[in-house]
């Protein structure tokens, strides 16, 4: 029983002694194979001794031109030709792009132009005597083509809007890309997985500066940032270095950055140093469940085993998580135990009492719960300490008052500031699309893709935050960012989106492809106005 459990869950059939004898054998007759064939080149009079290589010929770029897809036109012409040149026709190629309502076919014609140069013939040998002639003067005609704009990956076969719409269709809705590929077939085009799965990873790494410049601008200004973690299933190691075993396990960690920001990032290990080293350096407030990783982090110390690091500063402040703390008091009041079923009350008079000032300023909210919330919540720990003397049996009741308990600092930390929250519920909610589809997905090749996929999640999650339209944003993102300076990143966020957006010239963004006019940086007047 114990072997048909794991090696089905390993998705791994048991290799006997059957099977890898056949193997040495189907080894060795491949290897007398090969020997014949040398043989046989030899007697052919073969002069370099070798057998020519039979290689399939290669399909080539496949021809968008075959499909029945609807036709989208962008003619690019050069302004600096354009009026003064000769315009002697197009030079075509084809994009798959997506509209709402299905693919389109983009068909790019570069303008291309015959520009006549002027060129002087060789100078002839004046005869004696003779009158001196000037050297004649001939056109000589030159082919220019439009040159294409600036992509983040050229020549590809895919454009922006079509890239957004897969990777809207995976991170947002949770498609696996087997079940696009079938849908793309019905609508009469081929575009396998593999191909998706490059464009995803790549898309997702380059992207990912977005994402990176998001997190430093969290990091030194957020007020309070909640996290929570979910793990995810990791293909072992490069295909011909895999060995026999299961997926190993890897860790999404989210936060949740005031009403700024929403980034993932990926972590193998959802381990103390892993913690540490994505917080390292941020001081304010941080909301997370009460798991033993984050317990070197808001001790200050360095995790087991590591040296102590000087730049770590001053450790972040600890903000507690009503939620699971009732969670625990539920259980137990679904077991009928009285203890569960009081605490459940208690609990969630705190809730009704802070939820009635959810629209209060943050300092006049700190007042109001200083004469309404705190006795509730003194009333509670009260009730805990006197509860958790009482010896009884290990079972939900103890648990949760030993999780009431422990955790009364943290708990009782969003008395301190109105802006803080009883729970982390939202950070669980951010989650939920990770957890949602990852049945569907079953895993990831490495590691890189899940650092990409994250990066990705990211983008999708703020979008959201701040009520983008996500697969717009991404295909006019991946338009821009070639573009776009590298010291600017932090504009292209969804949190400063709109109002780059508006700087940007809608003729440019509303084409499928062309280039992109890139604004110059704010002033520090706009930037403070927008704060």
């Amino acid at each position: 029983m114990r072997r048909r459990i794991y090696v089905a869950s390993a998705e791994r059939a048991e290799v006997d002694a059957a099977q890898l004898a056949f193997d040495a054998l189907f080894a060795e007759v491949q290897s007398l194979s090969k020997e014949l064939d040398a043989a046989a080149g030899d007697e052919d009079g073969d002069d370099e001794g070798e057998k020519t290589k039979r290689k399939t010929p290669p399909t080539g770029r496949r021809d968008l031109a075959a499909t029945d897809l609807p036709v989208v036109r962008v003619e690019l012409t050069d302004p600096e030709l354009e009026g003064k040149a000769e315009r002697i026709g197009f030079e075509e190629s084809s994009r798959l792009g997506y509209e709402r309502g299905g693919a389109r076919r983009i068909v790019v014609a570069r303008a291309v132009y015959k520009v006549a140069e002027p060129a002087v013939e060789a100078a002839v040998e004046p005869i004696a005597d003779a009158p001196a002639e000037s050297s004649p003067v001939t056109e000589t005609p030159r082919i220019v083509t439009t040159p294409l704009p600036r992509e983040l990956f050229r020549r590809a076969l895919l454009a922006p809007s079509m890239i957004a719409h897969v990777l809207v269709s995976k991170y947002l809705l949770g498609v696996p890309f087997y079940h696009l590929e079938q849908s793309f077939a019905l609508q009469g085009f081929s575009l396998d997985r593999g191909t998706m799965s490059r464009y995803a990873e790549d898309v997702g790494a380059t992207l990912g500066a977005i994402v990176e410049a998001a997190r430093d601008e969290a990091m030194r200004t957020a007020f309070c940032l909640s996290t929570d973690a979910t793990g995810v299933r990791i293909q072992p190691g490069p295909l011909q270095e895999r060995q026999r075993g299961p997926c190993r396990k890897g860790h999404f960690f989210v936060v949740l950055a005031d009403r700024d920001h929403v980034f993932f990032e990926y972590q193998e290990r959802h381990t103390s140093a892993a913690v540490c080293s994505m917080f390292k350096g941020y001081s304010g407030y941080l909301q997370a469940d009460a798991h033993a990783v984050y317990d070197a982090l808001f001790a200050g110390r360095p995790p087991v085993g590591r040296p102590p690091d000087p730049e770590q500063g001053p450790p972040p402040k600890e903000v507690g998580c009503w939620s699971h703390c009732r969670r625990g008091f539920w259980e137990a009041a679904v077991c009928k135990q009285t203890i569960g079923v009081e605490g459940l009350r208690r609990i969630d008079a705190i809730f009704a009492a802070d939820h009635a000032l959810a629209d209060l300023p943050p300092a006049t909210r700190k007042l109001r719960r200083e004469q309404r919330v705190r006795p509730l919540v003194d009333a509670f720990f009260a009730w805990v300490e006197a509860e958790a003397v009482v010896p009884r049996p290990r079972g939900y009741a103890t648990s949760a008052l030993g999780y009431a308990r422990n955790q009364v600092g943290p708990l009782r930390r969003f008395l301190e500031d109105g802006r803080l929250r009883l729970g982390n519920n939202g950070s669980e909610r951010a989650l939920r699309p990770v957890a949602a589809a990852r049945k569907s997905w079953l895993f990831f090749g490495s590691d890189d893709p899940a650092q990409a996929a994250a990066n990705l999640f990211s983008l999708v999650a703020s979008c959201k935050l701040h009520g983008l339209d996500p697969e717009s944003y991404l295909a006019e993102v991946i338009r821009v960012m070639p573009y776009w300076p590298r010291q600017r990143h932090l504009e292209l966020a969804p949190r400063y989106w709109a109002e780059t957006r508006g700087r940007l010239d809608a003729g440019e963004l509303a084409r499928p492809l062309g280039h992109v006019t890139v604004p110059p940086p704010r002033t520090t007047e706009e930037q403070t106005a927008t704060e």
